[in-house]
Parts: C-alpha cells; structure tokens; sequence
C-alpha cells in the first residue's frame, strides 16, 4: 500500500514538473541577450514597458477587489437589517445606587449625592384630642370587648 502512495506522488510530482516546464516554454520564451548596446537598451524598454501593464492591471484587479468586498459588506448589512433579528445579548441585572451610577457614567467628576431622602423636609406631626377621639372610635377591634 506504501509502495503504491510512493510510486503515486513520484508521478504526480514528474507530471507537475512537465507542466511546468510547458507553462514556462509557452509563456517566457528564451531570453536572448543581443550583443549590441543599443539592443539591449531596446530589450530594456521593453521589458519595463511590460512591467508597466502589469502593473496597471494589478492595480486594477486590487482596486476591483477592494468595491466587490465592500459592496459585499453594504449588501449583507442591507441583509442582515431586512431579517430584523438582533441578537440580543442576555442581560444580568446589576444592583447599584445612583451614586454609583453617576460615579460610573460621570466619573471622578460627581459629587453630588443622590439620597433623595436627605433632601426632604421632615414634617412632626402634632397630636390633638380631636384625632384621638376619632382613632379611639374608629378602632373597631377595642368595642368588642
């Protein structure tokens, strides 16, 4: 069973090395060198005239690129808000005064306290006879005896 996977791969890894050398004579034909000055100054400009084009289309495919993905991005969010299902997260409830809320949202700038408490009047309430009288007859429970 090895000796077949091993015997596979060298023919595969051969196979590959024959396409390649096809692909190069297809595409990269031999360079051959002039003698003189002039043509290699000819051979010069025109191999940065092909580096140019390439290039030029390199950037044009990297620019194309770059609107498909956002436009990718601009319809799956056109998408994603026509479905209307947010995914909510699960909220914990959190046990805080509004002190430490302040404090939290405002930072070190609170200093107010928010004891709401604190702030209200205290009103004494002064007892009289006629408020007696009615709470003594109002009580129910005292005439059953």
């Amino acid at each position: 069973m090895l000796q077949l996977a091993v015997t596979e791969i060298e023919k595969e890894a051969a196979a590959k090395e024959v396409e390649k050398q096809n692909y190069l004579a297809e595409h990269c034909p031999p360079l051959s060198l002039p003698g003189s000055m002039q043509e290699l100054q000819e051979l010069c400009k025109k191999l940065h005239a092909k580096i140019e084009s390439v290039d030029e289309e390199r950037y044009d495919t990297e620019v194309k690129l770059q609107k498909t993905t956002k436009e990718l991005e601009d319809l799956s969010q056109k998408l994603f808000d026509l479905r209307g299902k947010f995914k909510r997260p699960p909220l914990r409830r959190v046990r805080m005064s509004a002190d430490a809320m302040l404090r939290a949202l405002l930072g070190s700038k609170h200093k107010v306290c928010m004891d709401l408490r604190a702030n209200l009047k205290q009103v004494k309430k002064e007892d009289t006879e006629k408020e007696k009288d009615l709470r003594d007859v109002g009580d129910w429970r005292k005439n059953i005896e």
